[in-house]
């Protein structure tokens, strides 16, 4: 048996959710939305230390559970104005499993200009099944929302 039939094969393992939608309104609209904190409360969750600067660390606070204590830290990781936001998401606990296991993903938000507004596109990369199956299972459907409410925020401040 040769030793690359000893690796695991785990981008079987490793799932993204992906949501690609055009909305009617300006990247920079959207963009403004993606990036105000007061904005971001209204659509995603309240955000403490939030700002759209490479490196700055933020959290999010969502339902406790098991040894988690529902604590999302993020980190900036990339943000070119007007196109792309991308951060990191991590939490859970690694004495949970289910809701509240260890969960190291990124979140990526990319912005293109289309004849009928902008196009969103918002990938959630990394969950790992089996552990990270709950919050895979809950944060697709719970991300559809989300960019939904994202709609409703960017009508809003056209």
């Amino acid at each position: 048996m040769s030793a690359a039939a000893l690796q695991p094969d785990t981008q079987e393992n490793i799932r993204d959710i992906v949501i690609d939608e055009v909305f009617p309104h300006t990247p920079e609209t959207v963009w403004k939305v993606l990036t105000s904190a007061q904005l971001i409360a209204r659509w995603l969750m309240k955000p403490t230390g939030f700002e759209a600067v490479e490196g700055k660390t933020f959290t999010f606070q969502t339902t406790p559970g098991g040894h988690w204590d529902g604590v999302i830290h993020c980190r900036v990781l990339e943000v070119v104005a007007f196109r792309r936001l991308v951060y990191a998401w991590k939490g859970g606990d690694a004495r949970n499993t289910g809701y509240g296991a260890p969960l190291d993903t990124v979140v990526t938000w990319s912005l293109t200009p289309v004849e009928a507004g902008t196009r969103i596109q918002l990938v959630h990369a990394g969950f790992v099944l089996p552990r990270n199956e709950t919050a895979y299972t809950g944060m697709s459907g719970g991300w559809k929302k989300v960019v939904r409410q994202l709609d409703e925020i960017s009508g809003e401040n056209s």
